[in-house]
């Protein structure tokens, strides 16, 4: 009978972070061999991932960042679902030619609607007409999602983002892996694992208190692998991208607006940054910013500007971009990668009193950039749980009501990634597949071959 897999998603592991805090990490490391990574760029959810399975880089599978703009719509676009947003064909698919009748379980890995994986488990609200968001789940087959919910519970949405992100929204997908393996027993286990991320950006890689999340992820993932090995299967783990410290942010939109660049829509009293109307903007996410320019005139201007600004490693614009592999009708016309200790924000308003409602809230669909602030509540709120459950309350007796719990404040975040650190200690790893000669580390591109390789075995 041929070896059935699981590939183990620990977002944000690296050979640095691994030791006495991960026991059984480091001896899985030990036993099957730790090979680092060098991450794709931007070193991003789903970049990394699509890079992973697909072996291309984002000028293949046009996944450039976790949000893009649309020139021909006018609108920019973060996490999106659709699996068709990834071009190239895909691990299980290609292990599928090798064997007929491959079967695969996509598990909270990202672009997970309406792909060819046999069953899969992706958050997804929903959005009833009155303005409500309910949290639920999106599964393939559909009827999973009701078998599931049943036997696990509704997942824990809150604790998967925003400021109550923890430890309970991966041991639920831990749980939800091994209830698809006794049910259906997948010859291929995509399962994401997104516990670290949350405090390497709240505390930053440096602080003790990470200790105690490296525990908590070693135990989910040693419990998950006992698991799998007593059935079978076995375990190989990832991680997409190193988390770095940080200690300043860069406002390019502010600097365009500074210039006359950016077009603002006033909105109830409120400004919007209006894309389509602007000459200049950028779509942030962490340590890349795509850079669009609707004024062609502009171009010379735009890349002398960004290239100035603190805390801007490198600009790269069409030439450059395609040395990098992320020539793709999604990118920008400029790319700019930070430094390892800063990050960009979205932030466009010079007033807070004006910035869009949507900024006070977890919101990762309206804003124009990743915004890794919606991990906290404002600290300025002086008694922040009862201003929730007002809320909730409110809610719950059927008023419309607004969120509005972030904080504006970016200095908050310690941590974040994007760019390719300095040091490979930081970079993402993969454990499970045996070492190359020498250790050396392999591109993220390489990637997709090992766990192919891993998969045939």
């Amino acid at each position: 009978m041929a070896e059935r897999t699981a590939i183990l998603n620990v977002v944000g592991l690296t050979a640095r972070g691994l030791g006495p805090a991960t026991p059984r990490l480091l001896a899985a490391a030990q036993a099957g061999g730790l090979i680092r990574v060098k991450p794709v760029l931007p070193a991003v959810t789903c970049t990394a991932q699509s890079t992973y399975l697909t072996g291309l880089t984002p000028a293949g599978h046009g996944c450039v960042a976790n949000g893009w703009y649309d020139r021909t719509l006018a609108e920019h676009h973060f996490w999106k679902q659709s699996n068709h947003l990834v071009q190239g064909p895909k691990l299980w698919e290609r292990l599928r030619e090798r064997r007929p009748g491959f079967t695969c379980a996509k598990l909270f890995w990202w672009y997970n609607m309406y792909s060819s994986a046999d069953w899969s488990i992706t958050p997804r609200p929903m959005y009833p007409a009155d303005g409500r968001k309910v949290f639920d789940v999106y599964t393939h087959p559909m009827g999973l999602r009701d078998e599931i919910k049943a036997d696990l519970g509704p997942f824990p949405f809150p604790a998967f983002w925003g400021p109550r992100a923890g430890i309970a929204s991966s041991e639920w997908i831990a749980r939800s892996a091994e209830w698809v393996e006794q049910r259906h027993r997948p010859d291929l286990s995509l399962v994401y694992l997104p516990h670290l991320d949350y405090n390497l950006q709240r505390l930053g890689p440096d602080d003790p208190r990470m200790a105690a999340d490296y525990r908590e992820i070693d135990r989910v993932v040693g419990g998950l692998m006992d698991f799998y090995a007593q059935r079978g299967v076995r375990s190989v783990v990832l991680s997409e991208y190193g988390i770095t410290a940080v200690k300043r942010t860069i406002a390019l939109n502010r600097v365009f607006r500074a210039r006359g660049w950016i077009t603002i829509k006033e909105e109830l009293g409120l400004e919007l940054l209006d894309c389509g109307a602007s000459k200049v903007f950028a779509i942030v996410d962490h340590q890349v910013a795509h850079i669009y320019v609707n004024d062609r005139s502009l171009l010379a201007a735009v890349q002398a500007a960004v290239e100035g600004v603190d805390g801007v490693a490198r600009v790269l614009d069409v030439a450059a971009q395609r040395a990098a592999g992320l020539d793709h009708v999604r990118s920008g016309d400029f790319v700019a990668f930070s430094t390892e200790d800063a990050w960009f924000t979205y932030y466009y308003w010079e007033d807070a009193s004006r910035a869009p409602d949507f900024a006070r809230c977890v919101d990762i669909h309206r804003k124009y950039g990743y915004d890794p602030v919606e991990l906290f509540v404002d600290p300025l709120i002086r008694f922040p749980k009862l201003k929730v459950l007002g809320k909730l309350a409110r809610k719950a007796l059927g008023f419309r009501m607004l969120m509005d719990v972030i904080s504006l404040d970016p200095s908050l975040v310690k941590g974040s990634h994007g760019t390719c650190p300095a040091d490979a200690a930081e970079w993402p790893v993969l454990i499970g597949t045996g070492v190359t000669p020498g250790d050396e580390p392999i591109a993220a591109t390489a990637v997709h071959e090992r766990l192919l390789a891993a998969c045939l075995r």
